[in-house]
């Protein structure tokens, strides 16, 4: 029985996977995610990682897809003024911004290595994998670099954003 939800949810999840990067319209590519995102938490249930289903379904798929979804609607993606006018300049400044962030992330990443990071005497044992204080402490000690720029990562991209959802006045 296991084994088949396991199918029956990995290929909803490939499925959906898929509708996301082929459909036309992006506010039908956030839904497909969402529902990619969902299958995916069923199959952390079925591995039997319930913490990991939960911060899937609310993170992921609660706070982070309402998110993309407020953006999509505030940018109005479907009338084409809109899109004629920032076809021009987008392409240009997608390239020089993520050339830049290669530039900043590319070194951090060179330099980053967990076996140097000095564990404190106070973590949780290591036998306990997969608990809530162990996932705590790894993120706060041993993953702290990528932690923090997945932080800057996401602030850089709210700010995006709002830049993008800005009218400019009528001249």
């Amino acid at each position: 029985m296991e084994t088949a939800l396991f199918y029956v949810f990995g290929t909803i999840a490939a499925a959906a996977a898929v509708a996301v990067v082929a459909a036309r319209k992006v506010f039908y590519s956030a839904v497909s995610l969402i529902v990619c995102l969902a299958a995916l938490a069923a199959l952390y249930l079925l591995l039997e990682a319930p913490f990991i289903a939960a911060v899937q379904m609310i993170v992921y798929a609660g706070a982070i897809m309402v998110l993309f979804l407020f953006v999509i609607m505030l940018l109005d993606p479907f009338s084409a003024p809109i899109l004629v006018d920032k076809r021009r300049y987008l392409a240009a400044l997608g390239t020089a911004l993520g050339a830049m962030g290669l530039v900043v992330v590319v070194p951090l990443v060179g330099l980053y290595d967990p076996g140097q990071i000095p564990h404190s005497a106070g973590g949780p044992a290591r036998g306990a994998l997969g608990t809530t204080a162990t996932i705590g402490y790894s993120i706060f000690t041993d993953y702290l670099l990528p932690f923090e720029a997945t932080s800057a990562l996401i602030l850089v991209a709210i700010i995006g954003a709002v830049v993008l959802a800005q009218r400019r006045p009528q001249a």
